[in-house]
């Protein structure tokens, strides 16, 4: 088991005594896991056979005569020696003193779970002081390997959980010694008689098997105080039951009980009832007074509409989770914890008010105000009434003497009391209601808060945080993204002095006043994204802690000197209007990431370049700086709790052919492996698929399950979740009217999901299929799985369906949840995101909250911040894919003549960066851009994104059949040029494109062509051209890049160059693989060399090319000639076009195959 291992790697190897030249050093496998040394028989093996050699009681000694190598020894007359040679001395260290504590340990417990053993090793008997002994998930069966265990006299704790015996060893009646024993999953169908011999067991754990009866002879187990019987087939409490007087508790969830019969439950001596996923229909009502010995009851997953349990006075702790009450009554005597979230309550009655609740969770429920006996609780502690329909918080709520966390978040409070009383709360979560202001001496007061989220309210301003300059609050965290406030709030967050945390996203500040920044010393997190912010304060060189700085889509044109923290990590500056970058000397040792995509004037010296490209030899660290001025793919990353990067993305614009594309997403939720893996993989796998047969309607869901035996070794104990999407054109058959249609084909395991917004509404392409679901739940009983507590497959996911985890397997399975719907003119864009970010926004609320925002990258972040303010700290992914889809799909295989183009290219449309300003259009493309959250990166984990252009110039204005004015209701609208039926339209690089001719019949410059200052790189690409008719634009083979993307890859010899143009990637610099990795451009070779001279070199880092028109120094055309000057361009544009498309008709002739009779 991976949580086992403690140390692991491939040594040389050497079995018996040095001396003995039969036995040679090899390669193997070596493993340090729980009290044994485990020896692969092949290199690199982690299945099969295996060496297997207990280390309690051995030896571990160093060996003289051989560097770094260590002898491991077992114990007994029949030891057997291991001889492993290590690389390096701190290796061998390391090994040596973890082996040696193991050695040195008492041989009283042993773990050889999951071992693959059938007989007990000849090792473990030489230890006669046993006691605890787990042999879990091992292949041990009743006549073979069991019957061994007698032979220890002192064994106290045996587990054979997992191991198919398939009936009960009687040799395990023989040890007498026995107090706990685990029988778990091991499809038991019945109980010998023999059993009621076992007097001193205390703990008998049967869940996971099939029983359905219980012998009598188990009455004589007096001390037997826990049996767990969940996940068996019992249809009634067992008889034989009330004669357990010791019986203190009993788990009988996962059954097939239908009633609670509370009557019954007076004849059992237990304290803790488990009943949950038991399809319960009844509860019926008994005397109070015969089960005063019933203090906990866990009814979760029962599927009741109504719950009454007064007549159990002395309950402490009820769980009635994930059902479908709508009425629930519950004695408060003795009520300590009540949790009743996932409900449907309107109405919750507890009699008398509880005086020692401390906790309720009633979060996810209907109800219309908080109940009033709340305020009689003097000991309530945690309140969570997130996700219900109240209107008022009362101030005897907030000013409690004793609550110290309230959640009422995601309600629809629209004002609280304006003075409060003395407050002892720490935690006040009030995001997602209706605020416009916070009580006026909310800080005063609540001394002892340190955590205030009110996100997604209409705050314009904060409270003051204290009466006097001297006096600070204890607030350490703060988050009010997406509010309204102004600058003035800035000069109130001064006297909250132990700041820590500070998310102002997405309100409407301007400017970030100097001297109020320079007072919070302690901060280590600042979000400003989303506002009109022109620079950051220099005084933010006084936040020696900050470590992450966030500030993507604002107006800042001046780089903050933010690189001179010493703790600092990552640095968002994305969707800006940065100019130039001035870098410290050397970098900061911690930094992880720059991220400067979608900063349109951006200009790096080579210095600059230099610098970002290499860094420091130690560090292993992700720039990404691109200059594009609408960028629609790109990636983020910020730190998240556990500091490691476990999601992944998977972003082809062209796929398998330029009228495909393919998008995905990856969660391996605590793992980076899987995530990884499927982000290299999966594209290939599909475009077999596709291969294998175009048509094929199943091609989606076999591309997942061949995905699930390409993961090998990695998925058997590790898994993720997956959301895939692709976009393909359907012609239509011979004969048939219309050119064909777009379909959108999604699937997804786990919890990734894909959610299309179709004339502004959220249409959900994805399911997700838990346990929760009736047909999911019988599939996975029907292979005995157990359910644990938090509704998981054994305890590991809480997805039936996911790739991966094959050791569960045929409980989860990787088949998708497959839809299939038909673009239409309406659908505007699709998301794809992972678990987290879908558990903190809905689909309308995320389809919402990007409409309006017209740059893909832009909109990808901001979903991402948003999920972060509102309480998401794992690893996040999002991908914004914009459509245009017009209303007659055109045909592949006769491509029209070109659009008219005199200017820029007709996918390119106008662009800006400030807003939905008028004139502002959304690219009329499908473009894809990927967020992720996390601060571990490799180059794997990333995949390709597209070019850009370099261009610091404004983009030339566009006819005014391009430009989109806003429509009353505030949205961008499209105007799609007619080019011939159209189509599904991608767009790589802005607006800022030259088609590199300088008339009819002169070629382009392979790869180059500039603005005068620069060297541009274009990968514009109209969606109706055939490869062979499509001119692609590199920039030279030793031109450093203009435009880093992604990650900056190592120095290359001029014989490999990196820099090279893909339409189907559109990655500059690199040309990206089909599984999303990045690799060497290979088949542009000639094209590349042949515009390696063509630009010089300057001192300053720059590169002279072929000068071009200044865009500012245009013909200005008078009012009164537009109409004649508009005819006289489109009668030229008619005729180029009439041209060019003789030319490709002629080509094709040419290329025709030739038919011979035969």
């Amino acid at each position: 088991s991976d949580h086992r291992v403690q140390l692991s790697g491939v040594f040389n190897v050497r079995k018996g005594k040095l001396a003995l030249p039969v036995n040679r050093w090899s390669k193997r496998q070596v493993t340090l896991s729980g009290t044994c040394l485990i020896v692969s028989s092949v290199k690199h093996a982690h299945t099969g056979k295996m060496h297997i050699l207990p280390l309690i009681g051995g030896k571990v000694e160093e060996v003289k005569r051989h560097s770094h190598c260590l002898a491991f020894s077992s114990a007994g007359p029949q030891s057997q020696t291991y001889y492993v040679s290590y690389d390096s001395y701190t290796e061998h260290l390391r090994w040596h003193r973890m082996a040696s504590k193991i050695a040195s340990q008492r041989v009283s417990s042993v773990d050889l779970s999951c071992c693959s053993l059938e007989e007990l090793p000849p090792q473990l008997f030489y230890s006669h002081d046993l006691t605890h002994l787990n042999l879990k998930n091992n292949f041990m069966s009743p006549h073979r390997g069991v019957p061994a265990l007698t032979r220890f006299c002192k064994l106290r704790s045996l587990s054979l959980s997992n191991n198919a015996l398939s009936e009960f060893p009687l040799s395990l009646c023989d040890i007498p010694s026995l107090t706990e024993l685990n029988l778990s999953g091991n499809r038991l169908s019945c109980l010998p008689a023999e059993v009621g011999s076992m007097h001193n067991l205390q703990t008998l754990l049967l869940d996971g098997n099939l029983l359905s009866l219980l012998p009598t002879e188990l009455s004589s187990l007096e001390g037997l105080t826990y049996l767990g019987l969940s996940f068996n087939s019992f249809s009634c409490v067992p008889p034989v039951l009330e004669k357990l007087r010791g019986l203190e508790r009993l788990c009988l969830a996962g059954n097939q009980l239908s009633v609670l019969d509370v009557a019954g439950l007076q004849w059992l001596p237990v304290h803790y009832v488990d009943l949950r996923l038991n399809r319960l229909q009844e509860v019926t009502v008994a005397d109070s007074e015969q089960l005063l010995h019933i203090t906990q009851l866990d009814l979760r997953d029962t599927g009741l509409q109504e719950l009454d349990v007064t007549c159990l006075t002395r309950l402490e702790l009820l769980r009635c989770d994930r059902n479908s009450l709508s009425i629930l009554r519950v004695s408060g005597h003795a009520l300590k914890s009540l949790h009743a979230a996932h409900n449907e309550l309107r109405r919750l009655e507890i009699q008398p008010a509880p005086e020692n609740l401390t906790f309720l969770d009633l979060c996810r429920n209907k109800l219309s105000s908080v109940p009033d006996w709340v305020c009689e609780t003097s000991r309530l502690e945690v309140l969570d009434i997130n996700y219900n329909c109240i209107t008022e918080l009362p101030v005897w709520l907030l000013s409690s003497g004793s609550l110290r966390k309230l959640l009422a978040g995601w309600n629809d409070v629209c004002q609280l009391p304006e003075r409060l009383e003395s407050s002892q709360l720490e935690v006040l979560d009030l995001q997602h209601n209706r605020l416009t202001e916070l009580p006026h001496n909310l800080f005063i007061q609540a001394q002892s808060l340190r955590y205030l989220n009110v996100s997604a309210n209409k705050m314009v301003d904060l409270p003051a945080a204290s009466t006097s300059e001297d006096a600070f609050s204890r607030l350490e965290e703060l988050y009010v993204t997406n509010n309204s406030l102004t600058d003035k709030c800035i000069a109130l967050l001064s006297g909250h002095g132990l700041l820590k945390v500070l998310h102002l996203a997405y309100n409407q500040l301007q400017t970030f006043t100097a001297s109020k920044l320079a007072r919070l010393e302690l901060l280590e997190e600042l979000d400003v994204s989303g506002n009109r912010l022109r620079s950051v304060p220099t005084t933010i060189l006084s936040c020696q802690r900050l470590h992450t700085l966030s500030a993507h889509s604002n107006c800042i044109n001046t780089f903050p000197e933010v690189l001179q923290l010493p703790e600092i990590k990552c640095v968002d500056l994305s969707c800006n209007e940065l100019t130039d970058v001035t870098l410290p000397e050397t970098l900061p040792p911690k930094l992880l990431e720059l991220d400067l995509t979608g900063n349109p004037r951006l200009n790096l010296d080579h210095k600059s370049l230099e610098l970002l490209k290499y860094g420091e030899p130690t560090q292993t660290s992700l720039w990404k700086v691109s200059n594009t001025p609408g960028r629609f793919h790109g990636y983020t990353e910020a730190s998240g709790v556990r500091n490691k990067l476990c999601v992944a993305a998977l972003a082809q614009d062209s796929f398998c052919g330029i009228r495909e594309a393919l998008y995905g997403v990856f969660d391996g939720d605590r793992n980076a492996e899987v995530p990884h893996l499927l982000q290299c993989t999966m594209g290939d796998v599909l475009a077999e698929e596709l291969h294998r047969g175009q048509r094929q309607e199943d091609y989606m869901s076999n591309t997942f399950l061949t995905m699930q035996r390409k993961l090998g070794t990695a998925g058997q104990r590790m898994g993720g979740a997956a959301a895939l999407c692709h976009i393909r054109h359907d012609p239509m058959a011979p004969g048939e009217h219309g050119g064909g249609c777009f379909t959108l084909k999604a699937a997804n395991v786990g919890r990734c999901r894909a959610v299309l917004c179709r004339d502004g509404r959220a249409m959900e392409l994805s399911d997700v299929h838990t346990v929760r679901e009736e047909e999911e739940y019988r599939r996975v009983r029907q292979h005995n799985a157990i359910i644990t507590e938090d509704n998981k497959v054994s305890g590991v996911t809480d997805s039936t369906r996911i790739l991966g985890y094959s050791f569960l397997c045929p409980s989860v399975t990787p088949r998708p949840h497959v839809s299939t719907v038909t673009l239409t003119p309406q659908d505007e864009f699709f998301l794809l995101g992972t678990r987290g970010l879908w558990e903190l926004l809905s689909p309308a609320e995320a389809i919402e909250a990007v409409r309006n925002v017209p740059d893909a990258l832009a909109a990808a972040k901001k979903l991402v911040t948003l999920a972060q303010s509102y309480g998401c700290s794992d690893s996040l992914c999002a991908v914004v894919v914009q459509l245009s889809i017009t209303e007659d799909c055109c045909c592949f295989c006769e491509p029209p003549p070109p659009p008219p183009s005199p200017g820029a290219p007709p996918a390119a449309l106008a662009y800006s960066s400030s807003g939905v300003d008028a004139g502002i259009s959304l690219p009329p493309t499908s473009s894809g851009t990927v967020s992720e959250l996390s601060s571990e990166f490799s180059t794997s984990e990333m995949s390709s994104e597209v070019g850009s252009t370099a261009s610091s110039e404004e983009p030339p204005p566009q006819p005014e059949s391009q430009m989109a004015p806003l429509n009353p209701a505030g949205r961008v609208a499209v105007r799609r040029p007619a080019n011939g039926g159209g189509g599904f339209h991608r767009q790589f690089s802005g607006a800022l494109s030259d088609n590199g001719l300088d008339s009819e019949d002169e070629e382009p410059i392979a790869g180059v062509f500039s603005n005068g200052s620069r060297v541009e790189v274009e990968a514009d690409v109209h969606c109706l051209l055939r490869h062979d008719c499509t001119h692609i634009h590199v920039s030279g083979a030793n031109e450093p890049p203009s435009s880093l993307t992604a990650l900056i890859p190592p120095p290359a010899p001029p014989s490999s160059p990196y820099l090279g143009g893909d339409s189907g990637q559109g990655t500059l610099g690199r040309r990206g693989r089909a599984n999303g990795s990045v690799a060497c451009q290979g088949r542009n070779q000639d094209l590349i060399e042949e515009a390696a001279d063509a630009p010089v070199r300057k001192q300053g880092g720059y590169f002279n090319a072929p000068a071009q028109p200044d865009p500012d120094d245009q013909l200005i055309i008078p009012p009164e000639l537009e109409e004649e000057v508009r005819q006289i361009i489109q009668q030229q544009q008619q005729q180029d076009s009439t041209k060019i498309y003789g030319v490709m008709a002629h080509e094709r002739q040419r290329n025709k195959p030739q038919i011979f009779p035969s």
